[in-house]
């Protein structure tokens, strides 16, 4: 686009759009006109509780007081998320944030523990992650000598209210209304956004895609496909519904298996979110509605609402002068509680390759490289959760055990079985630990170790496995209760 991008109008509200606006008017270093058209009428998904830590790194850039943002989100602490019933019922782990253990410059620290569990050393792989033991003990504080890795639970409608707020503040207009016509150059950009059948017109140079599933930018008005990985995620409904708390908040989510799918249960201070997503192919629409009625605790305070979706993503993230954020952009669904993360980390990137002044062809490019990437590897880790399983003679369990992968999938499942190892790509969000501690969740244990863990004769390597499984258990040690530590640290809210 030969003009300087100068203004840029925003399409829909929610998470997606509050979040680009509150980053681009505080973020931008030069002078933007920033508009964000949105429709009271027309609602949001709000089911994006669940974060992953980056979260933490965005709230810090856009200088949010943690008190305040536990308090107006009615937030709590999420230190991983509890697996349920997926490698076979009855069956638990936790991925936790945490690193675990101690490796070496050549392999990680499960390689020890590998060896330690040939010697006899029988301690679970998550006893030596500091993370893991909180979760399990419902333990949470935030200190300068003992810092855990964690993220949040959150209300997304108050998080969105909240990022209004700073972007207000910040000189974001709001232009309330439906957007009902795309009016376009005679080279296919958009110029402009006309509101209530011409009621007004928002002229702009660069526009952002926030307006959900319907995608009216990206889909209707600039036609860019959509990759449907569909094959590898056969999920494609869920259920929300939102209830009373019955329970102290847990400081992690938990995302239970059933015949078809899984369900979500993420506590907030005020409420428990609860979900359940599954494959329409497997569990009709009023069984998958019962389900997840039968097995909430404490009464409804929502009606239970359905959500369709594909899972997928758009092949071009940036396709002229358009920019999709959100649900507009693709959809992964929320098992690793990775959406919110992809809204943010397609607002970084387009931090980093923003137009100054013009849009440029290798910008474009790169950032449609990096977010396609980035999202593989989501897809990847997701995956992985659904095939390596057990539990069979169930139709959708043995239909994802046995359906075709990923090639980039395949290639790390056989690696980690034969060898133990776990190279982190440089796209990837997830770690080694990461990887690690899903792969032996999901009962893929590797046929043998590295050869450096033999530079430590077994009392030597005994000592050094006691020592760091000590370390992690006294982080943990006298850390208060999760939900006590709630109510010390909003106390000290200034909003």
């Amino acid at each position: 686009m030969d003009q300087n991008v100068n203004k840029v109008v925003i399409a829909g509200g929610g998470t997606a759009g509050w979040m680009a606006a509150a980053a681009l008017s505080k973020l931008v270093a030069r002078p933007l006109e920033i508009i964000l058209v949105e429709s009271e009428s027309i609602g949001t998904i709000g089911v994006g509780e669940a974060t992953i830590p980056s979260i933490l790194s965005i709230n810090r850039m856009l200088q949010i007081p943690e008190p305040d943002f536990i308090k107006l989100t009615s937030g709590t602490f999420k230190l991983g998320i509890q697996f349920e019933n997926w490698r076979t019922v009855g069956d638990s782990y936790i991925h936790s944030f945490g690193d675990t253990g101690q490796g070496s410059w050549a392999a990680g620290f499960h390689h020890f523990w590998l060896k330690g569990r040939s010697l006899g050393i029988e301690y679970d792989y998550g006893d030596y992650c500091a993370e893991l033991l909180a979760a399990q003990q419902e333990r949470f504080a935030i200190t300068s000598k003992n810092r855990l890795n964690y993220a949040y639970h959150l209300d997304a409608a108050k998080y969105a209210a909240y990022l209004r707020n700073l972007a207000e503040t910040a000189g974001v207009i709001r232009v309330e209304g439906r957007i009902t016509r795309i009016d376009k150059t005679s080279d296919g950009f958009i110029s402009s956004l006309q509101i209530n059948d011409g009621e007004q017109a928002v002229e702009g140079d660069l526009f952002i895609d926030c307006s959900g599933f319907q995608a009216i930018l990206a889909d209707n008005a600039l036609g860019v496909d959509y990759d449907d990985w569909s094959s590898w995620l056969p999920a494609n409904r869920a259920w929300a519904v939102q209830s009373e708390i019955t329970e102290h908040p847990k400081p992690y989510t938990r995302a239970i298996a059933h015949e078809a799918g899984w369900r979500w249960k993420i506590p907030l201070q005020h409420r428990t979110g609860n979900g359940l997503v599954y494959s329409s192919e497997f569990m009709d629409d009023q069984a998958a509605h019962n389900l997840l009625i039968q097995s909430v605790a404490g009464t409804l305070t929502t009606e239970p609402r359905q959500i369709k979706f594909t899972t997928g993503q758009r092949k071009r993230y940036w396709e002229k002068n358009c920019v999709t954020l959100g649900l507009s952009s693709g959809f992964i669904e929320p098992l690793e509680s990775t959406s919110i993360h992809m809204i943010q980390n397609g607002i970084m990137w387009l931090l980093l390759l923003f137009p100054d002044p013009l849009i440029e062809k290798t910008a474009v490019t790169q950032y449609n490289k990096q977010v396609r990437s980035e999202a593989e590897y989501i897809r990847d880790f997701i995956v992985l959760h659904y095939t390596a399983n057990e539990r069979y003679g169930e139709p959708f369990w043995d239909h994802c055990r046995n359906m075709e992968l990923p090639e980039t999938l395949s290639h790390r499942i056989e690696m980690f079985r034969s060898t133990g190892r776990v190279f982190q790509a440089q796209d990837d969000i997830f770690t080694e630990n990461s990887w690690v501690q899903v792969l032996l969740g999901q009962g893929i244990v590797p046929r043998t170790y590295h050869n450096i863990v033999e530079t430590m004769d077994p009392s030597e390597l005994a000592s050094f496995l006691t020592s760091i499984r000590e370390q992690a258990a006294g982080t943990v040690q006298g850390l208060p209760m999760h939900g006590e530590y709630i109510k010390r640290l909003i106390s000290h809210a200034s909003a």
